[in-house]
């Protein structure tokens, strides 16, 4: 029997957020490092309509695009996902050499991990997890 592996690839979840920025750019790296390639993946809220994944798709297209130099030459897919984005997250690295995502290390209501997020994919990805702490300036 032929066993033939599936495709390599790093997943980070985006939001736009300094923190996911961040993490953007510490998964292109690791998928570059790993000649993996990069999946990007936005998740909406679940009671949100079909017509918010259209645009949303095109926003997420336009940001990797904008903070993701050609030169970089990683294959990228991007997704939209509907659902809480821990829980989305975790579902699609199913299959991942790792799950980057950002946390608000800095924060300043003490939570180091902002939310839901950064604690279901530790507890639950079937991946490694690479936490990045996001960067307190806005990039152009």
């Amino acid at each position: 029997m032929l066993v033939v592996p599936g495709p390599r690839y790093v997943i980070t979840g985006f939001d736009g957020s300094p923190n996911s920025v961040a993490a953007l750019r510490r998964a292109a790296e690791e998928a570059r490092r790993r000649h993996a390639r990069l999946d990007v993946v936005q998740v909406v809220p679940a009671s949100e309509g079909l017509w918010r994944w259209g645009r949303a798709w095109l926003r997420l297209r336009d940001e990797v695009a904008r903070l993701l130099p050609r030169s970089q030459q990683v294959t990228t897919r991007l997704r939209v996902a509907r659902g809480e984005p821990g829980v989305e997250l975790t579902r699609l690295a199913a299959r991942a050499e790792a799950l980057v995502v950002g946390a608000r290390l800095n924060s300043h209501n003490g939570d180091p991990f902002g939310g839901d997020t950064v604690p279901t994919v530790l507890i639950a990805s079937p991946c490694e997890v690479i936490v990045c702490e996001g960067d307190s300036r806005h990039d152009a």
